[in-house]
């Protein structure tokens, strides 16, 4: 058994929001720059080279990348073999991200009540997820969401028979009504199977796998390649003025589901997919 205390959790998760914030990972940025290289509208291309200009800035002056630092979305895996200590674990979750975003001078976009709407002042609480895997290590994901782009997001209970073409349709029709509004080039994560809840938390960890990392799973990889060309067929374009950079990745995920049923979630992220993991 492994001693891990949660003051270790807390000053970890505080450095990797603001870092989330300011630094987009390496896949992301090169898929960018790549795009603006070979966007063949004059306005598209106009617009991604703004964006890479914006990377450089937020890098260089270690500021956000963008003005929605989102509500924080955690990903905990916790080997079987370790033993916290100190504060409750969600407690102590809530606290990182609390110092993160005061510290990071990160803007508070959480309300405590959907329907009050008064601001909590601290981004927090964070939507957490937490797994038990085997070992003695914890692996936690900071990924903060901009709601630009998480308004556009579906969730689709298809029937069996509407098969992979449902899917795929489901897909095209997600990210064609969301249009200008996720803030595009966009990153679409797809859930597929499991239950309605399950599907959705599927789509939000696609959003996490590295761009250009396909699924393990033929046919599934075979969807990805088809729908990201799909998807940039739809020439919504950059900041959806038109063009063939919108979408910069897509990734699906799958989980067993009922025989009576299809669930597909489609989560859609804005140009600005921000991911940072550690393992402690």
């Amino acid at each position: 058994m492994r001693n891990v205390h949660t003051d270790i959790l807390i000053s970890n998760l505080k450095e990797m929001c603001i870092e989330a914030n300011l630094e987009l990972t390496n896949d992301v940025s090169s898929r960018i720059i790549y795009a603006a290289e070979n966007e063949e509208s004059e306005l598209g291309k106009k617009i991604l080279e703004q964006l890479v200009v914006n990377m450089k800035i937020a890098s260089d002056e270690k500021i956000p990348i963008c003005q929605d630092t989102g509500m924080a979305v955690v990903f905990l895996e916790i080997g079987q073999d370790v033993h916290i200590e100190g504060m409750n674990l969600n407690d102590a979750i809530n606290e990182g991200v609390r110092q993160g975003y005061r510290d990071g001078y990160l803007r508070k976009s959480v309300v405590g009540d959907p329907l009050l709407r008064k601001n909590t002042g601290d981004n927090t609480p964070a939507v957490i997820h937490t797994t038990i895997v085997p070992g003695d290590k914890i692996k936690m994901t900071i990924a903060p969401k901009g709601f630009g782009s998480e308004n556009m997001s579906r969730i689709y209970m298809l029937k069996p028979a509407d098969g992979e073409e449902g899917v795929k349709n489901a897909i095209i029709d997600a990210v064609k009504n969301a249009g200008p509004n996720a803030c595009p080039p966009v990153v679409v994560g797809v859930g597929v199977g499991g239950t309605f809840e399950m599907s959705a938390i599927l789509a939000k960890k696609a959003l996490l796998r590295p761009l250009g990392e396909h699924s393990p799973l033929p046919h599934i990889k075979a969807m990805e390649e088809e729908m990201l060309v799909k998807l940039n067929d739809l020439k919504i374009g950059p900041g959806g003025l038109g063009g063939k950079t919108t979408a910069l990745g897509i990734s699906i995920e799958t989980y067993p589901t009922h025989i009576a049923g299809l669930p597909v979630a489609v989560n859609i992220c804005c140009h600005v997919n921000r991911h940072v993991t550690r393992v402690i």
